[in-house]
């Protein structure tokens, strides 16, 4: 791939979320490819095994040079936990609208519960593709402070259940949740091994620490309507999910699932997926195993690894031609974040997200997360 070769312990150039991607690189016609890599993958068994050195496999796939994506493979009962849960995905977005109201959460700016067209999309429009089901998969309710409630409502609100119209979906999302967080914090403990090579880690300030004690974790489970007359957008690159940087520490993926009137299929298109955008500015396909858990590093894990782990801004594009019509999309994200009050401290030199973080500044995740939330969603709900 002839990627540039970054000082492991030199001060890696963090990507900004903002940085602009090259026009031609984001409306190239469908006969234009791009390199397909496959993500680096650890096996479940080498995961669990604390004595084992994984930070060749960790700097590969989360280093400077990596695409900020690696994968696990063999985890014990996840394909049938993934299955029952993508599967609901439809069901739930086929429920009576009225049932679908009592989901959603204005108060929370839609962070909880059921959201259809509140989220933006790069041209600023509406985002109607796509329907979401936000829910915290570790606690129903994280905290019963009012004062926090109100000042942090993104996190700290309840989970909201459709317990009588679909009592299927509660189960479902936690056990997968709960799962691919198990498996997150693994892989936190192999990152701080890494990290600690080049950077001294306190007691309880390494990933593992701050995911483990965090109450903010947040599932999400997609779904993208189907399309009669195919995506709108449909030859532009990010036709299904925007580019975009993930703002937490990191985020668990299934590998999405395809369906046409409710009957799984593969996916008709090979150049729909997931795209990268590496560090020197070249666009990549990534594909990983339908049984695999992938891992994507967030903002945050950057800017508390001091560069060692990096983000990499990303987004799919849609199924084309006559084949994707009636194509529907069902897919989970777990995003692990800190706790709303864990400080981070921002370095001297911000790359990410320059317009609102003062140098040398020390907000909460909590102050930090609400300043993205404004500017990239609508403002808070009164």
């Amino acid at each position: 791939m002839g990627m540039q070769t970054l000082t492991l312990f030199g001060s890696p150039h963090p990507i900004s979320q903002n940085a602009v991607v090259p026009r031609h690189a984001m409306s190239r016609s469908s006969e234009t490819s791009f390199p397909t890599l496959t993500t680096i993958s650890i096996s479940f068994s080498q995961l669990q095994d604390k004595n084992a050195d994984l930070s060749f496999k960790i700097e590969e796939g989360f280093g400077p040079n990596g695409l900020g994506i690696l994968s696990v493979t063999d985890v014990p009962g996840y394909s049938s936990l993934r299955r029952n849960l993508l599967h609901l995905a439809p069901r739930l977005a086929n429920l009576p609208k009225e049932v679908k109201e009592d989901l959603e959460d204005p108060h929370s700016r839609y962070n909880f519960g059921w959201s259809h067209g509140k989220e933006k999309l790069e041209s600023g429009k509406p985002d109607i593709l796509k329907g979401s089901f936000y829910a915290n998969p570790i606690l129903d309710t994280p905290t019963t402070e009012a004062s926090l409630i109100q000042r942090y409502p993104s996190y700290c609100r309840s989970n909201i259940w459709p317990r009588n119209a679909l009592p299927e979906l509660e189960v479902a999302f936690k056990a997968l949740g709960k799962l691919i967080f198990d498996i997150g914090l693994m892989l936190a403990y192999h990152c701080d091994q890494y990290v600690s090579k080049g950077m001294k880690i306190h007691k309880d300030e390494g990933l593992e620490s701050i995911l483990h004690r965090s109450r903010c974790h947040k599932g999400r489970l997609l779904y993208y309507f189907p399309s009669q007359q195919g995506v709108p957008d449909g030859n532009s690159l990010s036709s299904w999910c925007g580019w975009h940087t993930d703002h937490g520490s990191l985020t668990g993926l299934t590998c999405s699932m395809f369906t046409r009137d409710g009957v799984e299929i593969a996916c008709p298109d090979s150049a729909a997926g997931l795209y990268i955008r590496t560090r020197n500015n070249q666009i990549v396909k990534v594909v990983y195993g339908k049984d695999d858990i992938a891992y994507q590093i967030g903002e945050t894990t950057e800017i508390l690894s001091g560069g060692y782990l990096c983000a990499t801004p990303h987004c799919v594009q849609a199924p084309k031609g006559e084949e994707s019509s009636g194509i529907e999309r069902s897919t989970f994200a777990l995003f692990m974040q800190p706790d709303w009050d864990e400080k981070l401290n921002f370095p001297e030199e911000v790359h990410i997200h320059k317009e609102l973080i003062p140098s040398n500044a020390a907000l909460t995740f909590g102050e930090y997360s609400e300043m993205l939330l404004d500017k990239y969603y609508h403002q808070k709900q009164n």
